[in-house]
């Protein structure tokens, strides 16, 4: 089984986030950049099958030499191929037009992306990149099991979970509980060295169109100045939630 798992450069969470240019791009100095959660529970899950059912793992990322560090990251947990799309991510769209050119060259059975990335948060290249190559396609995936052709996935849905049965070739969109933040994998050293070794291709983008421009970007209001109210006054915390708060 050939798995091909989709893997965002995305600031750390824990990043101080700033614009330039009038708001209109973000500023990348200082900014720590990670491998975007949602795909490192997929990329787990991807190496659980190698390790059980001898699944080979490529990772993608589609970006700059900037984001080459990310995917060194992705080969030194285990994946064992890493290719690089050398173009700016600018929209979802033109990211799954890229990404389905890898898919197709490929011949992968099993395409693991995250549900969203943590810096956009679009949400829509994994049923994108379904659509474009004529993949089955389970989102919000937090259990995947594969018994030859066929893929039995469970999906969070409001209020519960669905369990459904797809073949092969199939594209999942992971999140937390596809595995379990304890069985996060952290590069040893050996597994760092062997990295450096590991074949990183760079292959230049196809022609697609972009769909969508972001044309500014704007932080969440600062938050307001905190009131301690004493917890035997019961008379003034009424009175702000009434008349200040006027949440009652």
């Amino acid at each position: 089984m050939k798995i091909l798992v989709c893997i965002s450069h995305v600031p750390d969470t824990t990043s101080k986030i700033n614009f330039t240019d009038g708001d209109t791009k973000f500023d990348t100095n200082g900014v720590q950049f990670v491998i975007n959660p949602n795909d490192e529970f997929g990329l787990t899950r991807a190496m659980w099958f190698k390790e059980k059912q001898g699944a080979s793992v490529d990772v993608v990322n589609v970006g700059g030499p900037e984001t080459e560090p990310t995917l060194r990251k992705a080969l030194a947990i285990g994946a064992d191929n890493a290719i690089r799309v050398n173009a700016e991510a600018t929209d979802g769209f033109y990211v799954a037009k890229q990404l389905s050119k890898v898919v197709q060259d490929g011949g992968y059975d099993l395409v693991i992306a995250g549900r969203e990335s943590i810096d956009y948060n679009g949400g829509m290249v994994p049923g994108m990149v379904a659509a474009i190559t004529d993949a089955n396609f389970v989102n919000t995936c937090i259990g995947l099991e594969i018994e030859g052709d066929t893929a039995t996935a469970i999906r969070e849905i409001d209020g519960g979970k669905e369990t459904s049965t797809a073949k092969l070739p199939l594209v999942v969109g992971g999140q937390k509980g596809l595995v379990e933040e304890s069985d996060l994998r952290i590069p040893n050293m050996r597994g760092i060295m062997m990295a450096r070794k590991k074949p990183l291709t760079v292959v230049e983008p196809i022609e697609a169109g972009q769909e969508t421009k972001a044309v500014q970007f704007q932080k969440p209001a600062p938050k307001g100045d905190v009131t301690l109210v004493d917890p035997e006054n019961i008379d003034q915390l009424v009175s702000l939630l009434h008349n200040e708060a006027k949440v009652i």
